[in-house]
C-alpha cells in the first residue's frame, strides 16, 4: 500500500483565529481529546476571499504524519531520502515564527521502493507531546522520548532488534494514557499493541496476536470503564488500557487499505460500546458495506449526524432513530442545502481528517 504523500513539502502555519485570540495546544493525532474538535475562540466566521494569511513557512522533506503544536511549538516528522539509507528526522519550529529550534536525525532501513520518485517513504504516526516531553514513533519502531524544550533523548527504544517485526509497519499514532505511551506498533510474538512506561521506555504489557492496520487507536469512556480501542485487520477489540486484557473482541476483516480512519466514539456510540462487551447495531447484514464512508479519512460524529470526506465530496449522513440501524442521508443540516450534504466531485483525493467547532465543519483537500 502507498499512503498520500506529504504534498506542500513545507510546515505552513495560517491564521484561523481572529486577532487577539489566543491558540490552544493540538498536541497529538486528532487533538486534545483525539476527537477533532477545535475549542478555540473568536475564530473566523469565513475564509477571506484571497485565502488565509500565510504567517511562516518552513520546508520540510517526505513524510506522512500530521504537525503538532504544544507550548508555544510545532513539532513534525520527516523523511532525508536522498540515497539509501535513509534517515528519519523530527522537527521543532517556535509557533510563532516558524523560527528552526532543533531537530534530531537518525539512520532507518526503509524498503527499496521508498526512494523511488513518486512513491517515497516518511515516518507516518503523528507524535504525541505531553508534561513537557515529546513522543515520536518512527516508521520501523523506532521510540524516542525527547525533552520537548531542549530536543535532547530522554530515552529511545529500538523496536526493530527487540520484536519480529516488517519493514514500515509503524503507522499508527500512539497515545498516553496515565504513564503509559500505548502503541500500535504491530509486533510480533502476540505485539501487536503495546503499553510502554512513559517515563523508561520499559514494555509494561503487550497483547494482540493480530495483523496491525492503519488506524491510529483511542481511549473512551464506557460501561463505567477506560477501554483502549483497537482496528486492527481481524477484528474490533477493547483492552484495558492500564493491563492490556481485553474486555470484548468484533471479529472483522478488513484489508490494511481500508483500515486507516480512527474509530469514533460519542455518547456511548463507537459501532456501540455500553459497557466492557459490545453488539454491533447496523449494519444488520455482516455482507459488503453498500456505502462507504472513507476509507482513509476519519468520518466526524456529532449528535445524529455523521461526517464523511472522500473523493467524491463532502456527505452529512443522519442516523435512523430506529436504534441506528442504518445510515441515511440527511434531510437538512445548517441550512439544508443540497452543497452541504454533498459537494460535487472535485477529481482532487481527500485524506484530511474533519474538524468540528461552534457547528460549523471544516475539511481540507490535497492534490496528487
Amino acid at each position: 500500500m502507498r499512503l498520500l504523500r506529504r504534498v506542500w513539502h513545507a510546515v505552513v502555519l495560517v491564521g484561523v483565529c481572529a486577532l487577539g485570540a489566543v491558540a490552544g495546544d493540538w498536541p497529538q493525532w486528532r487533538g486534545p481529546n483525539r476527537d477533532a474538535v477545535w475549542n478555540e475562540t473568536g475564530i473566523l466566521e469565513r475564509f477571506p476571499t484571497n485565502g488565509l494569511k500565510v504567517r511562516w513557512r518552513q520546508p520540510v522533506s517526505w513524510g506522512y504524519s500530521s504537525p503538532i503544536i504544544a507550548e508555544g511549538r510545532v513539532f513534525v516528522t520527516d523523511a532525508d531520502l536522498t540515497k539509501p539509507p535513509g534517515k528519519e528526522r523530527i522537527h521543532c519550529f517556535e509557533e510563532t515564527t516558524g523560527k528552526p529550534l532543533w531537530t534530531y536525525v537518525y539512520d532507518v532501513k526503509y524498503p527499496e521502493w521508498a526512494f523511488v520518485a513518486g512513491q517515497n517513504g516518511g515516518p507516518c504516526a503523528t507524535p504525541i507531546a505531553e508534561g513537557g516531553k515529546l513522543y515520536v514513533i518512527g516508521a520501523n519502531g523506532h521510540v524516542h522520548c525527547f525533552d520537548a524544550k531542549k530536543g535532547t533523548v530522554l530515552w529511545e527504544k529500538d523496536l526493530w532488534k527487540e520484536y519480529q517485526m516488517r519493514e514500515w509497519i509503524c503507522r499508527a499514532s500512539p497515545l498516553i494514557e496515565r504513564d503509559f505511551l500505548i502503541l500500535f506498533a504491530g509486533a510480533k510474538p502476540g505485539a501487536c499493541v503495546m503499553a510502554l512506561d512513559k517515563k523508561t521506555g520499559k514494555e509494561i504489557w503487550k497483547a494482540l496476536d493480530e495483523s496491525v492496520s492503519n488506524s491510529s487507536p483511542l481511549v473512551i469512556n464506557a460501561g463505567g470503564k477506560r477501554q483502549l480501542i483497537v482496528w486492527t485487520d481481524d477484528s474490533l477489540t477493547s483492552l484495558n488500557p492500564i493491563t492490556g486484557e481485553t474486555y470484548w473482541r468484533e471479529a472483522m476483516g478488513t484489508s490494511n487499505n481500508d483500515a486507516i480512519p480512527t474509530p469514533v466514539f460519542q455518547e456511548n456510540r463507537l459501532l456501540n460500546a455500553e459497557r466492557p462487551a459490545a453488539s454491533v447495531l447496523w449494519p444488520e447484514s455482516r455482507a459488503a458495506a453498500k456505502r462507504t464512508l472513507s476509507n482513509t479519512s476519519t468520518p466526524l460524529l456529532q449528535g445524529n449526524y455523521v461526517f464523511s470526506v472522500k473523493s467524491g465530496g463532502v456527505e452529512v449522513l443522519r442516523l435512523s432513530q430506529r436504534r441506528n440501524r442504518q445510515a441515511d442521508l440527511a434531510d437538512e443540516h445548517g441550512d439544508g442545502s443540497q452543497e452541504w450534504r454533498k459537494r460535487p466531485h472535485c477529481g482532487e483525493w481527500r485524506w484530511c481528517v474533519p474538524v468540528y467547532r461552534q457547528r460549523r465543519f471544516n475539511s481540507g483537500t490535497a492534490r496528487p
